[in-house]
């Protein structure tokens, strides 16, 4: 993972609890990263990194998944431990005007989505539709709200369902709005993420929407993972926890998307 984030470039060489804590802190950043992510970010070997994983797993501090680590909030149970909540529930409060009655809305996963999830009203009459099967369990909550949960496989890597029924769902409706997260966004980039499957989906999930909105910690900005999931262009909403005419957001003011 490359970033320009200053605060994200560590020291030439850290010790092992220094190390520590910055994998927690990207792994809750950016919700998982893959080993070689950590790699790209550390500079140490794969066999190092590994190690700290399976420490920081057996402590609790991080979910160890195929191939990488997954933020510990992300897991079922553990909503208590959500990485940068208050900022996540200013997102939340800010996305909320985009809903209206009877909509249907093509929905993500994710700590920020689940914040979201959370405040939306319990008067609003919408039907959500959803990959994500923690999402499906929130929205339950909204009695006026149709819960659509897309089945399938299930990814260990983004909780999501990626087999190809979701693809054929996706292909035939056309949601009004669809709301994900991302874990790296940059205004030259775009979205990108690790996980192939993850990608198809997200990508599917996009091409099904006439609106889409990024949720997004202002920390997730300016940062890029291996693949790429859309162009900025791509998307209408941006939404993060900074007033629109905050610097770090310059960016993304030419870039044809609506800023939150």
């Amino acid at each position: 993972m490359d970033s320009n984030t200053q605060d994200q470039i560590p020291p030439v060489s850290l010790t092992k609890q220094a190390r520590k804590k910055l994998i927690i802190k990207q792994v809750n950043i950016h919700t998982r990263l893959t080993y070689s992510d950590l790699v790209n970010l550390i500079n140490v070997s794969e066999d190092t990194i590994r190690r700290d994983v399976n420490e920081l797993a057996e402590d609790g501090e991080v979910v160890k998944i195929k191939g990488g680590a997954m933020s510990i909030a992300y897991h079922y149970g553990h909503e208590s431990q959500t990485y940068s909540q208050t900022n996540k529930v200013v997102i939340a409060e800010k996305a909320l005007q985009l809903l209206k009655d009877d909509m249907i809305v093509l929905i993500g996963g994710g700590t920020t989505i689940r914040e979201f999830i959370k405040k939306i009203p319990a008067t609003l009459r919408a039907t959500f539709i959803t990959v994500n099967v923690l999402s499906a369990v929130e929205l339950l909550d909204k009695p006026m709200i149709k819960t659509i949960m897309i089945g399938g496989q299930i990814s260990t890597y983004s909780q999501m369902t990626v087999s190809g029924e979701v693809f054929e769902y996706l292909s035939n409706i056309k949601a009004d709005l669809c709301i994900i997260g991302t874990n790296a966004l940059d205004a030259a980039n775009g979205l990108t993420d690790s996980d192939w499957e993850t990608i198809q989906v997200k990508k599917a999930m996009i091409k099904a929407a006439d609106k889409v909105a990024i949720l997004a910690i202002s920390e997730k900005l300016s940062s890029t993972m291996k693949m790429k999931i859309a162009d900025i262009q791509d998307i209408d909403y941006l939404i993060t926890e900074l007033p629109p005419d905050n610097p770090a957001l310059q960016p993304y003011k030419s870039k044809e998307v609506e800023l939150l």
